[in-house]
């Protein structure tokens, strides 16, 4: 049962159309008119992959697999959030769900002519007892190990788990109890087809990948020890050729920036992908995926990439599992309306256990968590130069980063490429952010700073 989406064609000024890569692909003849394959043979009726209402479409999908859930073997999308989303939209709608099922009639929200007709295909004659069986299921007050009681034959998950996707780990773990193993097969881009993992089933913090000389021309960047920009080098300008290191040259454990010269005819593109060297296979480099280069706030001095910040939450989340809280997903912004500036943190929280709540201190002590978790020129800043206001974190509504990805999706982006950005620049989704936050926590005290010698 892997979840695949498409994005409506769009058009530039001039009439020319266009369309994301992963739309592309499902659209052709490749996937389209492939043979049947009985390792790539998918619950999901094409018609439901091709439906272009993405809530139709996840429906279908997850309708189908439901369907077919004594015969799936694996669990996936592209990216772990997109699964994840879809474990939220079956919280919503397992009941209209399991009403198909045992009536063997599609629910009236579903008009997509191509989708309707695959779909009565699929629920051909009711079946009263497979609904009873989901529903046993779904009711139970618990949705710990929920991937796990309604695909029991399922052997793990695969989707994309690192960079900023790390964070879903925890959520894929607990709706699978731990009993899957979470797997990121390879790296690639729109541009380009990078690497693959091969040892899948390792733990996802070591996953790492094996450069393919084969797919491109593969040059790199040397960027600082935390995988930073040299002070020399522009974000956007073409780096000189005698900066550039070749595939053969990198070192083991030094961090570069990938620029690629592709077939179809990119000239040293820079990726914008922050890598660090873990080893070789034969003489082809393996990376560790580290972050996107560009993503940083900044207030002062200060620049914290993703993987500081995505840390430093890491960290001070822990703080809330002895309260069966779970964060769900964050964001963030470096709010300079005000002097000093201050970081902001967006946070949805789900309370796994109803009986359990968590207080403003222990909110204001994640706060605290997460300024001591960042890097030594943020706490200066912070404590000792004043120039960093206290940071913030403000808990939003259940279901705020489901609209927030609506939002983009509605913009042009694509629901199979959708990332939450972890840092945002839109003054309109900060809007719809601000418009549904709960409430708001601060650092009680500045975070610890030692001044260094010399």
């Amino acid at each position: 049962m892997y979840l695949y989406f498409v994005k409506a064609e769009l058009s530039t000024p001039c009439g020319l159309p266009f369309r994301t890569v992963l739309t592309s692909y499902y659209k052709s003849k490749h996937f389209k008119c492939r043979t049947r394959d009985p390792f790539n043979d998918f619950t999901s009726p094409d018609q439901a992959i091709l439906c272009n209402d993405s809530n139709q479409s996840m429906y279908c999908q997850l309708l189908a697999g439901l369907v077919h859930r004594h015969q799936v073997m694996r669990l996936g999308a592209v990216f772990a959030s997109a699964l994840l989303r879809a474990t939220s939209f079956l919280e919503r709608k397992w009941a209209q769900l399991c009403n198909d099922i045992r009536t063997g009639h599609l629910d009236l929200s579903i008009i997509d002519p191509a989708c309707r007709s695959a779909m009565m295909s699929i629920l051909s004659s009711p079946n009263p007892d497979l609904a009873d069986e989901i529903e046993s299921i779904c009711s139970r007050p618990s949705w710990k190990g929920i991937l796990c009681h309604l695909w029991p034959r399922a052997k793990y998950i695969e989707a994309v788990v690192t960079g900023s996707m790390a964070q879903y780990i925890p959520p894929l773990e607990y709706y699978s109890a731990g009993k899957l193993p979470l797997v990121c097969t390879m790296y690639a881009s729109s541009e380009c087809y990078f690497g693959v993992n091969l040892k899948p089933i390792c733990d996802p913090a070591e996953v790492a990948f094996t450069l393919l000389p084969n797919m491109g021309y593969f040059e790199f960047l040397p960027l600082g020890e935390n995988g930073a920009l040299a002070m020399d080098i522009d974000e956007d300008e073409a780096v000189p050729n005698d900066r550039l290191v070749d595939l053969v040259n990198v070192k083991v454990g030094s961090y570069y920036e990938l620029v690629v010269t592709t077939f179809s005819g990119l000239h040293r593109y820079r990726i914008g992908d922050v890598l660090q060297v873990t080893g070789f296979h034969n003489q082809a480099p393996q990376f560790r995926f580290i972050c996107r280069r560009n993503v940083v706030l900044s207030v002062d001095n200060d620049k914290t990439n993703e993987e500081d910040l995505h840390r430093s939450i890491t960290t001070a989340k822990k703080l809330l599992e002895p309260y069966n809280a779970l964060l769900v997903e964050y964001t963030s912004y470096a709010d300079t309306s005000s002097v000093p500036g201050h970081y902001v943190l967006f946070w949805e929280i789900q309370m796994v256990d109803s009986a359990t709540s968590i207080d403003a201190k222990l909110l204001q002590e994640c706060c605290v968590t997460v300024e001591e978790e960042l890097d030594y020129v943020y706490r200066q800043c912070r404590s000792q130069e004043k120039t960093i206001g206290p940071l913030e974190i403000r808990v939003v509504e259940p279901g705020t980063f489901e609209a927030l990805m609506d939002l983009f999706i509605s913009q042009g982006g694509s629901i199979n490429q959708y990332k939450t950005p972890r840092c945002i620049k839109s003054s309109t989704a900060l809007k719809l952010l601000n418009s549904h936050a709960l409430a708001s926590f601060s650092s009680p005290r500045d975070p610890k700073w030692v001044a260094l010698n010399g």
